[in-house]
């Protein structure tokens, strides 16, 4: 097996999910074309050595359909011989992105491939796609298919964690990215160029809110608790006397359009552009936990990666964990006994944005950049995805 390398990551900026956000103007393939274009031009690329690009895509309908990742490459003018793949993993979908292109560079399969992901949250929203599970409430309870926020409330509620807990989850994770930004941390930013001017900061992060303002947000996941939810979670755990509903719009992912993509390759590619790597991709690997709980399959991707490694997370230097709701923090932070001074250092996707199909590529590349700002060796990316699902990456700064 050889041994794999990724030699870039970049991002374009997180912005609102909204009309009057950044990026809204742009349709999935003209956001990622700069980055396609960033990525070539900044390590010399050949084109014709890039044999892959996998794209993480969520939502894949309307704009978003029809394999984004092959259509983007077409649309950037990349050669006709570079093959796209779109998968989906519900919200860890680029990190499983990533894993591929590592798995089939360490087969021997590619030299050279393109890993990342798209989510245009303002042009084609969360759930637009119509998927019957999460639209028919008989049919998602069949299939054990909750909606993610009341997966985390379930998580909170077994935890047994308060909400002014998860509240302090969310203050934190802004306060980190307010003090990132301020230090421009997030040197993996490209600038994309609209008719606005260039976007080239995260718009998500909230630098004036306060504790007392996350108090006074009401629960937001009540409603579906009451519509069946909360009685499909109470049955399968008859300990539990209610759901304790602690999550806000305010200590949730907050929802953005942003696109990321990773340069992988063998040694040989460094040897042939004339460049160093980065990181090594040491392993990855995929989990499944309790699909009721629906967003903490990260907790449990990231201890069996611990364990196929043989490691503990305190030889671990530094952690991107997907702040799929607070409660799956202080779940992460329970389980897997991780420092606090080692986990989302610069904030996560509560304040930074949730954009679902590349979140995991943007925490790869802000983790190879926060192990060479601290000089560190070793990190761990992981993200969940709905039903439980989980997927991680083990990395090591060259």
């Amino acid at each position: 097996m050889k041994q794999v390398f990724i030699y870039d990551a970049i991002r374009s900026a997180r912005t609102k999910a909204k009309p009057d956000g950044g990026l809204h103007e742009l349709t999935p393939s003209e956001l990622l074309k700069p980055l396609y274009d960033a990525l070539a031009s900044r390590n010399q690329l050949d084109l014709n050595v890039i044999t892959e690009v996998i794209l993480g895509c969520v939502t894949q309908y309307g704009e978003q359909a029809a394999n984004i990742a092959k259509t983007s490459v077409l649309y950037a003018g990349w050669p006709e011989s570079v093959a796209g793949l779109t998968v989906h993993r519900f919200c860890s979908s680029s990190v499983d992105a990533i894993a591929l292109a590592g798995l089939k560079i360490a087969a021997g399969q590619s030299t050279a491939m393109v890993a990342g992901g798209i989510e245009m949250m303002s042009r084609v929203p969360m759930l637009s796609d119509h998927a019957r599970v999460f639209n028919d409430p008989d049919y998602a309870l069949a299939h054990q298919m909750l909606l993610m926020g009341s997966g985390a409330d379930l998580i909170a509620t077994r935890l047994g964690v308060s909400r002014e807990a998860c509240d302090a989850v969310a203050h934190q994770s802004q306060q980190r990215a307010a003090q990132a930004q301020r230090e421009e941390r997030f040197r993996s930013i490209i600038a994309i160029e609209t008719s606005r001017g260039w976007i080239d900061q995260d718009e998500c992060i909230r630098r004036e809110l306060t504790p007392e303002n996350l108090a006074a947000l009401p629960p937001a996941f009540a409603a579906l608790g009451a519509a069946g939810a909360d009685q499909a979670q109470l049955e399968r755990f008859p300990a539990l006397t209610a759901i304790q509903h602690v999550h806000t719009a305010g200590n949730s992912p907050a929802m953005c359009d942003a696109a990321a993509l990773v340069l992988l390759g063998d040694e040989q590619l460094g040897k042939t552009l004339g460049i160093e790597p980065k990181a090594r991709l040491i392993s990855s690997t995929t989990a499944c936990a309790e699909p009721l709980e629906v967003v903490s399959g990260c907790v449990t991707a990231a201890q069996k990666l611990l364990q196929e490694q043989q490691r503990s997370a305190h030889r671990i230097d530094l952690f991107e964990i997907h702040e799929a709701f607070a409660a799956t923090i202080l779940k992460a932070r329970h389980a897997l006994e991780i420092d606090i001074d080692k986990l989302n250092v610069n904030g996560g996707v509560i304040a930074l944005g949730h954009p679902m199909g590349a979140t995991g590529a943007i925490m790869t590349g802000t983790l190879i950049d926060e192990l060479q700002r601290q000089q560190l060796t070793t990190g761990i990316v992981a993200a969940s995805g709905a039903a439980g699902s989980g997927s991680a990456l083990l990395l090591e700064r060259c």
